[in-house]
């Protein structure tokens, strides 16, 4: 038998097989592009938690209330399939038609600008997803906060892959992992926090929250609205990071994003030629969206009418001041 570094290493025909996941499948009742549905949740291109094939299929690990799971989504036709392994594996199947937007309604969205009614012609396919999850929003937005996002997504990779578990099913062997548990992250010694790139403030609020994880998580039964309050009760978690989770947890479509860099200059520009809007000017434009303002958001980045980058991106931070 073949040894390599001193470990045994068992030929692919000698290995167990993976056993086939559980199956459920759902018929959407309109369009629906998975890439545009499920793409919120990717945190950049390496997202250790997060696959997307060639052939179009989603692989997503995630810590559910019942253990981890791996899920594959694949569209055929109008049938959307999924597959699951591993103890989540039926808490992922429940709530895979909320994560394909069946709780969401965009009927209820009537466009008022021809840029937005522009992007909803073109992108029919787009639905606001609903994880049912809180702490795996969360914890990826706090590392988000006041840096590049290449800067929080190598902090992401970094601290999944080192602290997390390889994912069940056909995706394990180091291609696909499941997010540390909370006390997992509340376990993370403080160099390596700074060795993945994340300051004491980042960390500190993340540490804050996995403490009351328990209580985050049952923010799902809440409105969008009351579930934000529960999630700024945390120190760190402000206006930016609450909306940036509910979004995804709940599917929020009103949910619009505050106190983003780029944001405010994208919907201005888009809808007044106004590349310096601030967080005033922006919720001023998105008021005729009222309870859909998330949703018209999106559609103006979809859009792709963004004004042309002067200023220079955000510096990297510098985080040997602790």
């Amino acid at each position: 038998m073949p040894v390599r570094g001193g470990e045994v290493v068992v030929p692919a025909a000698r290995r167990a097989p993976v056993a086939a996941g559980r199956v459920r499948t759902c018929v959407p009742d309109g369009p629906l592009d998975l890439g545009l549905v499920l793409g919120p949740l990717r945190r950049g291109p390496a997202d250790p938690t997060f696959r997307a094939l060639p052939d179009g299929s989603v692989w997503r690990a995630s810590l559910t209330p019942v253990g981890p799971g791996t899920l594959r989504v694949s569209a055929y036709g109008g049938e959307v399939r999924g597959e699951a392994w591993g103890p989540g594996a039926e808490w992922l199947l429940e709530q895979l038609p909320g994560m394909l937007g069946a709780h969401d309604d965009p009927s209820a969205f009537t466009p008022r600008h021809r840029v937005v009614a522009m992007a909803r012609h073109r992108r029919p396919g787009l639905r606001l997803t609903r994880t049912g999850l809180v702490l795996e929003s969360l914890i990826p937005s706090v590392l988000e906060q006041k840096v590049t996002t290449d800067e929080a997504y190598r902090a992401w990779r970094s601290l999944v892959r080192k602290f997390g578990e390889p994912a069940p099913g056909p995706a394990a062997g180091g291609r696909l992992w499941v997010m540390p548990a909370p006390r997992t992250w509340a376990l993370i010694p403080s160099w390596e926090w700074h060795r993945a790139g994340v300051d004491n403030k980042r960390a500190s609020t993340i540490l804050r929250a996995v403490r009351v994880a328990a209580r985050l998580e049952q923010a799902v039964e809440l409105s969008p609205d009351r579930a934000r309050a529960r999630l700024e009760v945390v120190p760190g978690v402000g206006p930016w990071t609450s909306a940036e989770v509910v979004q995804r947890s709940h599917g929020a479509a009103d949910a619009v994003t505050v106190g983003d860099l780029h944001l405010p200059g994208i919907v201005g520009w888009a809808l007044a030629g106004d590349r310096f809007a601030d967080d005033g000017v922006m919720l001023e434009l998105l008021e005729p969206y009222a309870g859909q303002r998330h949703r018209a958001a999106r559609l103006i980045m979809l859009s792709g009418k963004v004004p042309a980058r002067r200023a220079p991106k955000m510096p990297r931070g510098d985080i040997g001041r602790w």
